[in-house]
């Protein structure tokens, strides 16, 4: 059973920077894709980033691309995205995901908040 869990949200201000961290286990499959989606309020959840737990290339929503970067740490067991010059429009729920064919798994969230 895979199960994530993500830290290293919080309160931050617009041009700040901040690293999320998504603590990863079951993880018996390096074919995952690993990614970072994100939910505001009111708004549907949409995709940040994603990159395979093997390696290779990132993908990035075009809102991100520059300012986020995407990476894993498989010795660690740990998805991280790092996040520069944050805007007001990045605040949601940041969610790791996990997923393998028909197979998807969410952790529980954490909250980023960019003040103007």
């Amino acid at each position: 059973q895979v199960q994530l869990q993500e830290s290293g949200g919080g309160l931050v201000q617009a041009g700040g920077s901040l690293r999320l961290s998504c603590a990863a286990s079951g993880l018996s499959n390096s074919n995952y894709l690993m990614g970072w989606f994100r939910q505001a309020p009111g708004k549907e959840r949409e995709f940040v980033a994603a990159i395979y737990w093997s390696g290779g290339s990132a993908n990035y929503a075009d809102s991100v691309k520059g300012r986020f970067t995407i990476s894993r740490d498989n010795a660690q067991d740990t998805l991280y995205l790092q996040m520069i010059n944050l805007k007001p429009e990045d605040t949601a729920v940041y969610y790791c995901n996990a997923q393998l064919g028909r197979l998807r798994y969410w952790g529980q969230g954490t909250q980023v908040t960019v003040s103007s």
